[in-house]
């Protein structure tokens, strides 16, 4: 058990100061790693193939940790989600995105199957459960030009491929960024200070670009991982399945579902942190609005108007993150009066 405040966790309580944060803001669900980035992606655990795999998968729901089917580095029990995701209607709108993941790059294709480095990690490439935006053999990109596009890398790249779309003037209307396991903050093979590590030097040099002064970052995570929090997040997604529900310890706490309403997706699970750092985000303002992870979706379905998921997607109920952001503030200058860069090291802003 650990315990970390400002005092630790100094590059996001100097973000915190200068930009928004909720303090209402929950997993979608109570689970785990998969869970979390399914929520993220598409606000829905449902549709899983196959439906049934014990403690893996029941009534059709994902309840556990599960390798995707369409991944040539996936080694355990697999599945394929069968709905759609936001990549889907990034698609269909005709928007730029890219999901681009530090440890993605296999180390060799020997085959033409790829052979992943031993830090990869398939529950971090959340889009390989869809077949939709799925890349099983970690192809490349193309080209430059074509990150963000779908081409044979489809919308999942390394995070290495996201700088050299900044570095092109091609960066993605969408993107979503994950560090290596030793960067995540998960306690088992990361810190606080090593993820700190990673956001500093990338929200510094996201900063330092012309595309910062229209820029929303937004930070958050999967699941708790095992930080504790004192927060019991309201039960908006009943579930009374006796073989798996079990809130507090205990069997029949997560209410009574509506008919026809998809089980084993109990939730809201636990208070995560949520912060955006944007020049048009309020400053030092906590929000508190009720929301989850589908309330990223559906930000960004409302914001490029891109229509709904649907099929019961948690987006129907997901509170609006918009009360963080102040787009009253629009003057030319704003990206240039509102960037925070920090030392990589102590965290602590770096004197103009």
């Amino acid at each position: 058990m650990g315990y970390y405040d400002g005092n630790t966790v100094t590059a996001l309580w100097n973000y915190a100061q200068h930009y928004a944060m909720s303090d209402n803001f929950f997993a979608s669900t109570y689970g785990t790693t998969v869970m979390g980035h399914l929520n993220l992606l598409s606000g829905q655990t449902h549709r899983a193939v196959p439906p049934s795999v014990s403690g893996k998968v029941a009534n059709g729901s994902v309840i556990a940790n599960v390798d995707p089917t369409l991944d040539d580095c996936s080694t355990g029990t697999v599945v394929t989600m069968t709905g759609k995701n936001i990549g889907d209607l990034l698609n269909a709108g005709g928007m730029t995105w890219g999901w681009f993941y530090q440890d993605w790059r296999p180390a060799s294709t020997a085959g033409g199957k790829a052979q992943c480095v031993t830090t990869y990690n398939p529950h971090y490439a959340p889009f390989q459960y869809y077949a939709s935006t799925a890349n099983p053999h970690h192809l490349p990109p193309l080209s430059a030009s074509s990150i963000g596009f779908t081409d044979q890398a489809n919308h999942q790249y390394a995070i290495s491929d996201f700088w050299t779309a900044l570095a092109s003037g091609n960066l993605p209307a969408v993107s979503s960024l994950k560090a290596g396991t030793t960067q995540t903050g998960h306690p088992s093979d990361s810190t606080p200070l090593e993820e700190q590590t990673f956001l500093v030097n990338t929200i510094n040099q996201l900063q330092q670009t012309s595309y910062w002064r229209d820029m929303a970052i937004v930070i958050t995570y999967d699941d708790s991982d095992g930080w504790y929090d004192h927060v019991l997040g309201p039960i908006l997604s009943q579930s009374n399945d006796p073989n798996n529900d079990a809130l507090l310890g205990t069997t029949g706490l997560c209410g009574t579902p509506k008919p026809g309403a998809y089980l084993d997706r109990c939730g809201y699970g636990p208070r995560l942190p949520f912060l955006v750092i944007s020049p048009l985000a309020k400053r030092n303002f906590v929000g508190h609005t009720v929301a989850d992870q589908s309330s990223v979706i559906r930000f960004i379905e409302d914001n490029w108007q891109l229509g709904w998921i649907g099929d019961q997607s948690f987006e129907a109920i997901a509170g609006i993150i918009l009360n963080l952001f102040d787009f009253e503030d629009l003057g030319e200058d704003r990206g240039l009066s509102r960037k925070v860069i920090l030392d990589p090291d102590s965290s602590e802003p770096v004197q103009p």
